[in-house]
């Protein structure tokens, strides 16, 4: 993973598998965790596809999670003090991307295909098996997740623009 993106990566899962509650336990928990982090790699990757785009997200900041919780109705509870931090590096269009992701394996096929010669790789074997496809487990363990009714507030807001961009226009092309 890039180390320019890390942050976007982790609170971008993280927002995502907190706002979709695992119901499981721990192995659940770790299998959903996996799919999350899977699905915002491949979404950062494709949105900030070079290392002068990840320094630049990480220079000026990718603007937090604050219309993502207000979709999903988290801004109506309180939100810890601690957790501001983590969510002010939430990247909205990379949730939107990872929703869709998510819960279209073919869709995340093709993204995976798309990021297998960026820059982030660099030649390293990277698998994302559990969100290219996920097996019976991992459909369990992030059934909320992986729902598409559910997702698809997160979903719909970038949709458009991560299959323009899949299609092979550039991103921000309209």
């Amino acid at each position: 993973m890039s180390a320019d993106l890390s942050p976007v990566i982790a609170a971008t899962a993280q927002w995502l598998v907190r706002s979709y509650p695992v119901t499981g336990g721990a192995l659940d928990s770790a299998l959903a965790q996996a799919q999350a982090r899977q699905a915002a790699t491949v979404a950062a990757w494709l949105r900030y596809p070079t290392a002068a785009d990840a320094a630049l997200v990480a220079f000026v900041g990718p603007g937090g999670s604050a219309r993502l919780d207000w979709l999903t109705g988290a801004e109506t509870a309180a939100i810890e003090e601690t957790e501001y931090g983590w969510r002010s590096w939430v990247d909205e269009v990379v949730a939107s991307w990872a929703a869709c992701l998510l819960t279209a394996p073919a869709l995340a096929t093709d993204a995976v295909a798309a990021v297998a010669g960026c820059e982030h790789l660099a030649g390293l074997p990277c698998d994302f098996r559990r969100l290219t496809d996920p097996d019976g487990c991992d459909r369990r363990a992030a059934a909320l997740l992986r729902h598409p009714d559910l997702l698809a507030p997160v979903a719909d807001l970038h949709r458009a623009e991560l299959l323009r961009h899949l299609q092979g226009d550039p991103i921000g092309a309209d």
